[in-house]
């Protein structure tokens, strides 16, 4: 919609974390004639404002205020790739394309088969963790 609408971005608690290789701070972000801002656009303005890469900018926790029109939330910058990918959780790697997602049987399922596993001894707890078949 008003995608082209000024947006206002401001800084506080800005912190040097020289252990964990990044910039680290809280961001206010104004935005009364939008509904949100999305992260990658964040990332690419204060990419901009501290003169770095947008892929070493990491956005989360952003919570919308009551009433719209101001968010807040936490970014990092890292120093390089590396860095970036020997800290950050695995989540927030995946979300910002460094790693891949595990896909992994439903949670459902998983319980599913141990309790047929526990049913079982020895050798046949293996035929229990494959699926059932159907009839």
């Amino acid at each position: 919609m008003a995608d082209s609408a000024p947006v206002t971005i401001r800084t506080r608690k800005f912190i040097t974390n020289r252990l964990l290789a990044r910039r680290q701070f809280v961001v206010d972000v104004l935005h009364p004639s939008r509904a949100n801002v999305s992260k990658a656009e964040l990332s690419e303005k204060l990419g901009q404002l501290y003169k770095a890469d947008k892929g070493r900018v990491v956005t989360f926790g952003l919570r919308t205020a009551f009433g719209g029109g101001r968010s807040t939330g936490f970014a990092f910058i890292y120093d390089d790739e590396a860095s970036q990918k020997k800290f950050e959780p695995r989540y927030r790697l995946v979300r910002s394309g460094l790693a891949t997602k595990v896909e992994k049987p439903s949670r459902k399922l998983r319980k599913e088969r141990k309790n047929r596993a526990k049913k079982l001894r020895g050798t046949k707890k293996s035929k229990a963790a494959e699926p059932a078949k159907k009839k």
